[in-house]
């Protein structure tokens, strides 16, 4: 690998939690660089027994099911039977979702060519008709812009939160100290509540100094608005919305400054 096609050595902060932050690494590695795993969010199911009986009861009323995440899929589908000859038709948001349901056995019958929510809208509007019934399992953060546009489209929507996101505590300690001791290089955001979870623990450590020198990396627009509210520059954004790609801009991006 040369320098020029790599991330030279450079420490990345990756955000995600263990059981998704290890391919992560594992990119980050092979393109040549350091990884720093340090959680910024943790997912606790919020699904009770009651509510997974009345799921594995009415799911066969839905015409869609839609889901913005793979952790959506995973806790969903934690409570909920997926052999039954009756689940809806399902829709999803990105690829990595996309396979977290095929290798469950479950047939994916829409994914939008653009993986933000007002791509999925505008592709997926057209497929459905008035009256039918959707059901959204969700994050307690997530947004609610694709529920709102069905609902004007006069589409019965019900959304249910099947986890709740937080910071984890130990992460607290263990991001105050690599900052305060200039340890990391680049940081990937990859989702509006790890800029949140990420500017708590600046703010409130007075750490801003710290990160002028970082190259702020976001996964897709919703990121980087929420990044820029908080004040930051964002270095590089993919057109295409994955980690992958948001590690390849940012390896454009060295190449860049390295020549002026």
């Amino acid at each position: 690998m040369s320098a020029a096609s790599s991330l030279l050595g450079k420490r990345v902060l990756i955000p995600r939690g263990k059981q998704h932050a290890k391919p992560v690494a594992e990119l980050v590695r092979d393109l040549g660089g350091i990884p720093v795993e340090i959680p910024l969010i943790s997912f606790k199911p919020t699904i009770t027994q009651k509510d997974a009986a009345r799921l594995n009861e009415t799911l066969h009323t839905y015409d869609w099911l839609i889901f913005t995440s793979n952790v959506t899929v995973e806790t969903f589908f934690a409570h909920v039977d997926t052999k039954s000859e009756l689940l809806p038709k399902m829709a999803v948001i990105g690829d990595k979702t996309k396979e977290v349901l095929e290798a469950k056995g479950l047939n994916v019958d829409f994914v939008p060519s653009q993986y933000v929510a007002e791509g999925f809208i505008e592709e997926f509007l057209p497929l459905i008709q008035k009256g039918e019934h959707i059901l959204i399992p969700k994050g307690n953060l997530a947004r609610d812009a694709i529920a709102s546009a069905l609902r004007r489209k006069e589409v019965i929507v019900k959304e249910i939160i099947v986890y709740k996101t937080d910071m984890p505590e130990d992460s607290k300690a263990l991001l105050k100290e690599k900052l305060l001791d200039h340890q990391l290089d680049i940081i990937l955001f990859t989702s509006p509540s790890t800029v949140d979870h990420f500017m708590d623990v600046v703010l409130e450590n007075d750490l801003a100094d710290q990160i002028k020198r970082c190259i702020i990396a976001c996964i897709g627009p919703v990121s980087k608005a929420r990044a820029e509210t908080h004040g930051l520059h964002v270095h590089a954004i993919p057109d295409r919305y994955t980690v992958k790609d948001m590690l390849n801009e940012i390896i454009q991006y060295l190449k860049e400054i390295e020549t002026t």
